[in-house]
């Protein structure tokens, strides 16, 4: 179990002032709260053999908010006392000015929760987490003599948050996060190619631990090493794509989930701005964001702002009906929150954020849909993406892809990128397997500076007409 909870009022400071002092930051605001955390981390990354780094980091502050209208006013420290929620207050209450706001109400309480308030990192004892790392290179290592190198990193943390709102409302919540990644280099007749596979999620590193759980993880890093060995340049063109199913969702997450989000929209700086209740994707696409998943990385008891997560549909069988809320942009859209209100630390602002986001599964036979392919890409794994929220326009790179001919996967190619707009990626879908994965819990977000955990998922799709960039055709 965790050690003592963080107890900043109990600590720190006396709850009666603190709230004092937040009322008079937000008098006349529409909005505001004080969020306090305290977050410690530990990183243990193994390399070639050898222990490359061996981290703990340990951090605590608070920042206050007062928000009016489309204006915030954000002040934090590292320093929990009196003396500085009184500075943060007085450049806070800035954005306030003389005032006339009507306060928002709270959110609603809730008793949800998501994950255990474990502390991951007291699993095990620093020693056996070596031991682990280094029976883990030893293993990868005897399994195929072509192996030249071995990475692995084990990581945990435990972020502990208390919010504290004007009307006194006063929320608190416990979040561990865990994640293994591992990642093997094969070499023969002078090429090397890499394989490698991660997973984690709101738990503890026990299960991250066992042989169950790492061993077929190193089987999978070394497959996928093998398969890129093998890999052709890949083609060039514009041709149909199927996506494999689970952590491919990354490419709906970063081409349709960002610009699903609140903030985008109500500034009109969306793909999607003004589409509400449009047919935006074919029939048959339903895409969720859902922050109730048990233990998933993506998943909070409550966001930052204190509203419950939620089951949010963005998309029904093609409609846009839904936007990811946090609680200024919900309100100046007349809407309710989402439970979408995420910030890095109590060094950021909140602003909406995706928690798990996929789409639902079809009827269709996975199978089938790759036998449907006549001439194109198979892609099942991906790397880096980038995408502009405006235009929706997304390159991605794939990690692990193979050219189908009239219904057959033939050889696997490297350097295939996908090129298109989510826009038009959404009407272009044309099949939705039955298959529908979650990713294994190693997605990062980041927007405007800021990095959150997040998940992804899909079942297996075929999309028309996507741009494959390769080499030439």
């Amino acid at each position: 179990m965790t050690d003592a909870p963080f107890r900043p009022f109990d600590t720190h400071l006396d709850e009666p002032a603190a709230l004092a002092t937040l009322r008079e930051a937000t008098a006349g605001a529409d909005d505001g709260e004080l969020f306090l955390e305290r977050r410690r981390a530990e990183t243990i990354v193994l390399d070639d053999g050898r222990i490359r780094q061996a981290t703990y980091d340990a951090s605590q502050g608070f920042g206050l908010r007062a928000v009016r209208g489309e204006v915030a006013g954000y002040a934090h420290s590292t320093e929990i006392s009196e003396t500085a929620l009184r500075r943060a207050a007085e450049t806070a209450r800035l954005a306030v000015g003389a005032g006339g706001g009507t306060l928002a109400p709270p959110p609603r309480g809730t008793n949800t929760r998501l994950y255990r308030p474990d502390d991951p990192m007291a699993d095990a004892a620093f020693p056996v987490k070596i031991d682990l790392l280094r029976e883990i290179d030893a293993h990868a290592r005897a399994l195929d003599p072509r192996v030249v190198q071995v990475s692995a990193t084990l990581s945990a943390s435990l972020q502990e948050v208390e919010i504290l709102r004007p009307e006194g409302t006063r929320l608190a919540d416990i979040r561990p996060m865990a994640r293994l990644n591992v990642s093997v280099m094969i070499e023969e007749n002078g090429r090397r190619e890499q394989g490698g596979m991660g997973k984690g999620g709101r738990h503890g590193l026990a299960e991250l631990m066992s042989p169950g759980t790492w061993k077929p993880m190193i089987a999978e890093a070394l497959r996928i090493a093998r398969v890129n060995l093998g890999a052709v340049e890949a083609p060039a063109g514009v041709m149909d794509v199927v996506l494999g199913p689970g952590w491919p969702g990354i490419l709906l997450h970063e081409a349709i989930g960002h610009g699903l989000e609140g903030d985008f929209n109500r500034k009109e700086t969306s793909a999607f701005a003004g589409l509400m209740g449009k047919q935006i994707a074919s029939k048959g696409v339903t895409v969720l964001d859902d922050g109730t998943i048990p233990d998933r990385r993506g998943s909070i008891s409550i966001d930052d702002e204190g509203t419950p997560s939620a089951r949010n549909v963005l998309i029904e069988d093609g409609v846009l009906v839904g936007y990811m809320q946090d609680r200024q942009n919900a309100r100046l859209m007349g809407v309710a929150p989402t439970g979408n209100g995420r910030r890095e630390s109590f060094a950021h602002i909140p602003m909406p954020r995706m928690t798990n986001t996929y789409m639902l599964a079809g009827k269709d036979d996975p199978a089938g849909i790759v036998a449907s392919l006549k001439d194109g890409i198979y892609a099942v794994g991906f790397g880096g993406g980038q995408v502009d929220i405006t235009s929706g326009k997304f390159v991605f790179s794939c990690t692990e892809a193979y050219r189908v001919r009239n219904g057959v996967v033939g050889e696997a190619v490297k350097g295939a990128t996908l090129i298109g707009d989510g826009a038009t990626a959404l009407k272009g879908i044309r099949a939705i397997g039955n298959d529908l994965q979650l990713d294994p819990g190693i997605g990062n977000c980041g927007k405007a500076g800021q990095w959150v955990p997040v998940g992804v998922g899909q079942p297996t799709l075929m999309i028309q007409g996507l741009t494959v960039g390769g080499a030439a055709a």
